[in-house]
């Protein structure tokens, strides 16, 4: 794009399958790193053990526990049992195609079908670096699943924007800024005040009347980011994904002796003794939405969520990470994990401006460009 500031993309955490920006050396990356040099990249999806990249040029490449390429393509979407690919070519027009991972891109993919694809969806999905459709299909009335049915279709009335998938749960963004959810619930992760399933879009009546500008989708936790860039987060706080008080992550880790429900119907368990020796609570599960505050207020503009580790791009272009770090997904240089916020000083030593964020299950891919210079 004209005027645009040079960029690149990095990557950090799980890397033991050998995907970038792992070298083979080892299981984890544990502060950002570029990704290989000469590849123009508009694109990650991170699957556990692959990561498929796609360039500019049209073309997926794969990374990690299988390996190939292929050209003319739009948009990609990994997960373990499938891979999925839009391709525009001249003999056979634009399709949406079904690969197995271990195919390596190099037999015919597993089924095929047709898409009608509009010249200006194309032409954005290649200028905006993270921009993508998948699992949305791009005429909004479907979307892909790693699970049969492997396409399924929404109700127009739905208008969808934005939809993302978790491990049990599906989350869409309508056109009027409004958040439905589906799926398996028994984390809270639905957002809807209880634990059980949905087997129907459902709207998440805490948000309505709060127009949403992003929803992000972790294994069993949900955020959506406003219009006015306030961060809302709800589900499973196992490992302080939710940056609430975590029991994994607390200094007392005695047996908790008291369990029960907050006012706000958040799970509470509460441990034996805190500082004060009155019991502590933490929040084991959250099932509906919570206002979430980055230090110093800042506003965000982008969110992702790995499986239980979340990752968040304020306005100004600093990226916050929380949550599980074990193979140092949140790029802190280390290991551990935390239920707060906190940012990656790693582009801000750098003089970057972080631009958007892509979460694997167990990694973390960042686009940032260079400051401008005042």
């Amino acid at each position: 794009m004209a005027g645009e500031r040079p960029g690149a993309w990095f990557g950090f955490g799980f890397c033991g399958f050998g995907q970038a920006p792992g070298s083979g050396r080892g299981r984890q990356v544990r502060s950002p790193e570029p990704l290989q040099a000469g590849i123009d990249i508009c694109r990650v999806s991170a699957s556990w053990s692959y990561t498929a990249f796609v360039t500019r040029a049209g073309r997926v490449e794969l990374s990690g526990s299988t390996s190939g390429a292929v050209d003319d393509c739009r948009d990609a979407w990994a997960s373990e049992g499938l891979l999925m690919v839009i391709r525009s070519r001249t003999d056979s027009g634009t399709e949406l195609q079904a690969w197995a991972p271990d195919s390596a891109l190099r037999r015919e993919p597993l089924w095929t079908q047709k898409l009608a694809l509009e010249a200006e969806v194309e032409d954005k999905a290649r200028d905006e670096p993270g921009t993508g459709s998948l699992p949305l299909l791009p005429c909004a009335c479907a979307y892909v699943s790693p699970q049969p049915p492997f396409c399924r279709s929404l109700a127009p009335e739905l208008r969808a924007r934005r939809l993302e998938l978790g491990a049990e749960h599906v989350l869409l963004l309508c056109a009027a800024g409004q958040v439905f959810s589906w799926g398996g619930g028994r984390h809270g992760q639905l957002g809807h005040g209880t634990l059980e399933a949905e087997l129907e879009p459902r709207l998440l009546e805490a948000l309505q009347g709060l127009p949403m500008a992003e929803v992000a989708a972790g294994g069993w936790h949900s955020l959506c980011v406003s219009e006015i860039g306030d961060i809302y987060i709800w589900g499973w706080n196992e490992s302080g994904q939710l940056a609430l008080p975590a029991r994994s992550l607390a200094e007392d880790k005695k047996t908790f002796t008291e369990e029960g429900l907050n006012g706000d119907g958040s799970e509470v368990n509460r441990t034996a003794r805190a500082e004060d020796g009155a019991s502590a609570p933490f929040i084991a599960v959250q099932p509906f939405p919570a206002l979430l505050d980055l230090p110093l207020g800042s506003d965000v503009i982008k969110a992702s969520c790995g499986s239980r580790h979340t990752a968040v791009v304020t306005r100004t272009g600093e990226l916050y990470t929380w949550g599980w770090g074990k193979y140092g997904q949140l790029g802190h240089k280390d290991s551990t994990s935390m239920d707060q916020p906190c940012r990656v000083e790693y582009f801000v030593e750098k003089q970057l401006q972080v631009k958007t964020v892509t979460c694997g299950p167990w990694n973390t891919y960042v686009y940032a460009v260079e400051k401008e210079k005042s």
